[in-house]
Parts: structure tokens; C-alpha cells; sequence
């Protein structure tokens, strides 16, 4: 990749932006096509930029592997996209697209065996009953693989840019509380009192079965079977051993989190419920200390909407659509013949104008007053149909790219 202008001046442009970073974090609700806009600003940046370039996404569908040319799927291993693909879409590639989907219960087991102090106690874990439970259904796992798998690519150096395409939650936060709230679990005061017995043992470990927590465990033993308490505490015990690495590893994510280098862009579409959920993640990006590089406003409605000569043609089309279908009469259309139905539709494209042009209005107020706090606003128009292949990617990566960029009111 050529050599990055300074990350800390301001861009005035999606491309200015990702030249000056080494990661950058999609995130958003779910929904808003935070995946297609991911994978087209990695495509544009590979085919601009130059370099190599990884696009990370947790989209378990096989469009998106499909779209990218790649037959079989994405996995855990990261799988180039082929240059004959790209250019059969019409884009000479400067440097190399790679691609890889995070794969929850891979990315668990692979950290099991980095953090375990040694090998029996990584397969004493790997081998419980309640670990590909927990680890496939805890409300924190998806989330902190994803740092866990952003931090360990990052660290291999091979990747010029890598494109991260975060988990959709009900509150994007989540991925950002992820490793510390996963590190205050493994050592929070609960997992200590279920585990106490087995780590005290004798007589008072037992007693505390008896007398503190009996009815407890005979209720999980009714629900969940005579060998629960066992499990639970055998789990429990060998991942704590495991602490001091989740701890060492939280801080060091959030670390390159807040790093020059790294960067955030939410994408949203200017529905109510999506853009308040952008609107509080902004706030909290800031509020900690993360760099807010870029909002993507997607599926927003084309600037013509917005224009004075449109509005003008709009009003004389409902006041006095008359003139305009005796003019489309002259030219002797045939399917034009009637002039009252021909005056009728007329008058029907100004009134869609004109409620058209009222929300396109209120979009661009809307992006006025979100346009202060990241660096690049940009708008991505609605496409006709979904993006289902590369063509469609560059598509959407042209408009990431070309658009006029920051701060438009």
C-alpha cells in the first residue's frame, strides 16, 4: 500500500479516510445493510488503495461469499478473492481483496487452547458438556470472538486494512463492553460462590452444599439432571485458570481500539428506529474516546428531489397538468391518445414528486444535524434490488468513494 497520510488530520472523504487507517469497524443495527457497505469500501479500497485488505463479517448467509466470487463460503481462514473476478466486474484490483466469516464455536476453541495454562486443562474444557452451550448461547461470546478475532489478525501484520463488520445487537455498545464484561464474568462473585465447594473441598465445601445452596442445586439437578452441579463447577474451575489472560487480553483490545489508527463508521438507514440506535452509539464513541471516522446514510433519496427546478415542475404538473399533456399529444405517442387520462397521470407524477421531495427534505435536515460529529458523512442512494455480486459491490464502493464526503448540510 502506498505510504498513509497522517491519521490524525481530518478526511474529507471515505477514501481520504481508510487511506490513513489500519482498521476500521462497521457497526450499526441490525438491518441497514452494514454487511453490503463493509464489503464494498474493502473492495474499493483493495481496487484504490492498493495493499492487502480484509473484509471480516459475521453474515452467516452464503450471499455474501457468493457476491465476492468465492465458491464453498467463507470460514474462519481467511480466502482471497480472485483477481479474475474482480476483473470480470470491470475493476482492475491495485492490491488483494481477502475475505473470512467469524465462526463463534472455531474462534472459542482456538482462544481455549492460546490462554489455557496447559494442554490437559484446554481439553478438560473443550471435552464439558456445558461449554459449547455457554460459549454458543452467552449473551457476550459472539461479541468478544469478534474483538478477539479483529485483534489476533491484526497482530500478524499482514493486512494493510482490515474491514470489521460487527455483530448486529440490539445495542451496538455491546461489542465495545464485550472483553471486559467477559473478563468480569469469568471473575465475578457468582462463578466464585457456584465453585467455592469445589475449590474448598472437605467437610466445609460440603457443608456449604448441604446448608447454603441445597435448594439451589436440587432444583438445577430436577431441571437439568443429578450431574449439573458437577459440570458446572468443573467448567467453571478450569476457566477461571484462564482469568488473568481474558484480563490482559480486554485491555490490549481496547487498546488498539482507541489506537490512531483504528476508526469507526456507523451505517443507517434515516428510519426512526436505526438512526436513534446510531445516534446513542455516536454519542457513546465519543464519550470514550473512540475515533467516530464516518456515518453512512444508507437507502437516502437522490438530491433531485430536492431541487428547485424539480418543485417548480411538480406544481404546475398538480395545478395544471393541461399544457404538459397537450404537449406530450404533439408528439403523437400513441399510448398518450386521451387527454384527460394523460392530464390525470401528469398530475399523479407531481403530487409523488412533491411528497417525495417533502421526505427527502426532512432527510437532509436530519443529516445536517448529524453531520458535526464524525469526520466523513455519506450518502448511499437505494439500489434497484439487492447487491447479490461483485458488480453490485462496486456499485455501492463507488458511491462510498465519490461522494462529496464531509459535512454537507
Amino acid at each position: 500500500m502506498n505510504p498513509r497520510p497522517d491519521p490524525g488530520r481530518r478526511a474529507d472523504g471515505l477514501e481520504a479516510l481508510l487511506a490513513t487507517k489500519e482498521i476500521v469497524v462497521f457497526c450499526g443495527s441490525g438491518g441497514v445493510g452494514k454487511t453490503s457497505m463493509a464489503a464494498a469500501a474493502a473492495l474499493q479500497s483493495a481496487c484504490r488503495l492498493g495493499g492487502n485488505v480484509l473484509v471480516l463479517t459475521i453474515d452467516p448467509a452464503k450471499r455474501l461469499a457468493s457476491a465476492l466470487g468465492l465458491e464453498g463460503g467463507l470460514g474462519n481462514v481467511e480466502r482471497r478473492v480472485p483477481d479474475d473476478a474482480l476483473k470480470r466486474a470491470g475493476i482492475e484490483p491495485r492490491g488483494e481483496l481477502w475475505a473470512a466469516m467469524l465462526d463463534t464455536k472455531q474462534g472459542w476453541d482456538e482462544l481455549v487452547l492460546r490462554h489455557a495454562p496447559d494442554e490437559e486443562t484446554a481439553m478438560r474444557i473443550l471435552e464439558n458438556r456445558l461449554y459449547h452451550n455457554i460459549t454458543a448461547r452467552f449473551v457476550q461470546s459472539h461479541d468478544y470472538i469478534a474483538m478477539e478475532r479483529l485483534y489476533e489478525v491484526h497482530g500478524t501484520g499482514k493486512y494493510d486494512l482490515i474491514v470489521i463488520d460487527t455483530p448486529p445487537t440490539r445495542n451496538a455498545i455491546d461489542f465495545l463492553d464485550a472483553p471486559a464484561r467477559m473478563a468480569d464474568f469469568f471473575g465475578g462473585r457468582l462463578l466464585r460462590w457456584l465453585t467455592m465447594p469445589y475449590r474448598m473441598g472437605g467437610r466445609r465445601g460440603a457443608r456449604m452444599i448441604n446448608v447454603a445452596s441445597k435448594p439451589f442445586y436440587q432444583m438445577a439437578d430436577r431441571i437439568l439432571g443429578s450431574q449439573f452441579l458437577q459440570d458446572i463447577a468443573e467448567f467453571f474451575l478450569n476457566f477461571q485458570s484462564m482469568y488473568d489472560g481474558f484480563v490482559e487480553r480486554a485491555h490490549a483490545v481496547e487498546r488498539l481500539l482507541r489506537e490512531r489508527r483504528t476508526t469507526f463508521a456507523v451505517v443507517t438507514t434515516l428510519e426512526a428506529a436505526p438512526l436513534r440506535e446510531a445516534e446513542f452509539f455516536m454519542e457513546q464513541l465519543l464519550a470514550r474516546k473512540y475515533h467516530l471516522g464516518a456515518l453512512i446514510l444508507n437507502q437516502t433519496l437522490p438530491a433531485y428531489l430536492r431541487s428547485p427546478e424539480g418543485a417548480r415542475v411538480a406544481d404546475l404538473l398538480v395545478t395544471d397538468p393541461d399544457p404538459a399533456a397537450r404537449a406530450l399529444m404533439d408528439l403523437a405517442v400513441p399510448a398518450l391518445e386521451a387527454p384527460d387520462r394523460t392530464a390525470r397521470v401528469l398530475h399523479t407524477v407531481g403530487e409523488s414528486f412533491r411528497n417525495f421531495s417533502v421526505v427527502a427534505k426532512r432527510e437532509a435536515e436530519l443529516r445536517g444535524e448529524l453531520a458535526d460529529a464524525p469526520d466523513v458523512v455519506v450518502d448511499v442512494p437505494r439500489f434497484e434490488g439487492d447487491i447479490h455480486d461483485l458488480a453490485g459491490l462496486v456499485e455501492v464502493g463507488r458511491t462510498l468513494f465519490e461522494s462529496d464526503g464531509s459535512r454537507r448540510g
